[in-house]
C-alpha cells in the first residue's frame, strides 16, 4: 500500500497567476510565456472543489471564485462555447476552443453546481452551464461527449437542482438529464458499431484519457439504469486495466506514441492523465458494482505516481503537491506543468475519499480479475443489433 500524503498546495500556488493556473512549467518555475488554457483552469476547479473537503471552503473559496471568472471570460456568446488559450496579460488567443476544453469546462461546472456550499457560486456556475449545454450536447468527439455526460450526470445529483423548487433548477436539471441520456446513448452506440474481436474501443487508435469513455458510460448506465450501457461500460474499463497491467502487476499506460489497432503498443512516453482516468473510471466501477478490484485498480493507478510503474520512479512530489509531466524512455520528465500536477492532486484527493469510505478494502483484490472481458464484450454485443442500430434501445433501462 502507498502512502497517503498530507495535501500539499505550494506548487499549485506557485503556478498561479493573478486569473488561474498557468499551462507550462520549466521544471518547477512557472512559464508565463505560454499563458492561461480553459483545460487546466477547468481542471483546477476541480481540484479546488475536492480539497474543500479536508482544508475546508474558507481555503479555497477565492480560487473557485477566480477560476468560475476564467470559465466565465472565456465563454463565446456567438458560438455558446468557450475560448481556450490566454495570454498573461488577459487578451484571448485564436476563436472557440477545442471540444475537450468544451467538455472539460462543462465538467467543472457540473462538479461545482454539485459540490459548492456557497449559493453565489452555485448560481454562476448554473448560469454559464446552462449557456454553454446547447453547444455542448452537439459535440461529436468521444472524450468531449463523455465530459459533458459526466458534467451532465453531476448536475442531476446536485441538492441545488434536484432539492430546488425553482423554475430555471428543475428546467436545468431536465435539460441536463435529457443530454446526458442522449450523448450516453450515442457514445455506447459508437461502441457497440466499432467492436471487433479483441479490440472492443470506439477508435481505429488508443490515444489519450482512455479511461474518460468507459467511465462516462458507466456512471450514466449506473444512474439511467441502462443496464446494457453500463456492462459494456464495465466490460471496456476491465479490458483497458488489463492490457495497461505489466506481467509484474503495475499499472503501464499507453505511451503517447498510442496503439493503434493491429499495432504495437506505444510504451514511452507515460503520462499522468492515463493514470488518474483510470483511477477516476476504477471509482465509477466500484460505485456501481461494489467489486473490489476495482478499489485494487484505483490503488494500482494512485501508485504509478509514486514509483510502481515500468522505471520504478517516482512522478509526483507529494510535499509540494506537484506532479512531473510524463515518464519517459530515458527516466522522469522534470518539468511540472499544470496538467500533470492537477492529475496527481486529483489522484490522491479520490484515493483519500475511497479509503476513509472503505477502510482496509483497498489492500485486496486483483485488478486484472478480467477474465474473458474482450470475449465478453465481443459476445455482448453480437447479442444486442438491435441496440446497436436503436438509441432508444441502447438506452433504455434493462
Amino acid at each position: 500500500m502507498h502512502e497517503l500524503h498530507p495535501i500539499s498546495r505550494r506548487h499549485l500556488d506557485a503556478m498561479t497567476g493573478d486569473l488561474g493556473i498557468f499551462q507550462h512549467a520549466i521544471g518547477s518555475r512557472p512559464d508565463p510565456a505560454h499563458g492561461y488554457c480553459v483545460d487546466d483552469v477547468a481542471r483546477a476547479l476541480e481540484v479546488d472543489l475536492l480539497h474543500a473537503r479536508s482544508l475546508g471552503w474558507t481555503a479555497v473559496a477565492e480560487s473557485v471564485r477566480r477560476g468560475l471568472r476564467f470559465l466565465d471570460d472565456a465563454f463565446d456568446a456567438p458560438s455558446g462555447r468557450f475560448m481556450n488559450f490566454r495570454q498573461v496579460d488577459g487578451e484571448w488567443i485564436g476563436g472557440p476552443g477545442s471540444n475537450d476544453s468544451l467538455g472539460r469546462a462543462m465538467l467543472a461546472l457540473g462538479e461545482t453546481i454539485a459540490g459548492a456550499p456557497d449559493a453565489r457560486i452555485v448560481e454562476t456556475a448554473e448560469g454559464l452551464f446552462a449557456r454553454a449545454l446547447p453547444a455542448a450536447e452537439k459535440v461529436t468527439s468521444p472524450r468531449a461527449q463523455a465530459s459533458v455526460v459526466l458534467a451532465c450526470a453531476a448536475v442531476t445529483r446536485a441538492s441545488a437542482v434536484t432539492g430546488s423548487s425553482d423554475e430555471r433548477d428543475l428546467m436545468l436539471g431536465a435539460a441536463a438529464s435529457l443530454a446526458m441520456r442522449r450523448l450516453a446513448t450515442g457514445l455506447h452506440v459508437r461502441f457497440l458499431d466499432f467492436a471487433r474481436p479483441g479490440w472492443p474501443w470506439p477508435e481505429a487508435t488508443l490515444t489519450y484519457e482512455n479511461a474518460l469513455l468507459p467511465r462516462a458510460l458507466i456512471v450514466a448506465g449506473h444512474r439511467l439504469r441502462a443496464d446494457a450501457m453500463l456492462r459494456i461500460g464495465l466490460q471496456v474499463l476491465d479490458w483497458l486495466i488489463d492490457v495497461q497491467t505489466a506481467p509484474t502487476g503495475h499499472l503501464s499506460p499507453i505511451g503517447n506514441g498510442w496503439w493503434p489497432r493491429l499495432g504495437t503498443k506505444s510504451q514511452f512516453d507515460q503520462q499522468p492523465i492515463e493514470a488518474t482516468a483510470l483511477l477516476l473510471a476504477a471509482e465509477a466501477a466500484h460505485a456501481a458494482t461494489g467489486n473490489p478490484r476495482y478499489l485494487a485498480a484505483m490503488e494500482q493507478a494512485y501508485g504509478w505516481f509514486l514509483g510502481a510503474n515500468d522505471l520504478r520512479r517516482r512522478i509526483a512530489d507529494p510535499a509540494r503537491g506537484s506532479g512531473r509531466d510524463g515518464l519517459t524512455a530515458k527516466g522522469v520528465n522534470t518539468n511540472e506543468g499544470a496538467e500533470s500536477t492537477l492529475m496527481w492532486l486529483m489522484a490522491a484527493e479520490h484515493i483519500r475519499a475511497i479509503r476513509n469510505q472503505h477502510p482496509g478494502a483497498h489492500a485486496h483484490g486483483d485488478p486484472r480479475r478480467v477474465g474473458s472481458g474482450r470475449e465478453r464484450f465481443a459476445a455482448s454485443a453480437a447479442a444486442s443489433p438491435a441496440a446497436a442500430a436503436s438509441p432508444a434501445a441502447a438506452a433504455s433501462p434493462g
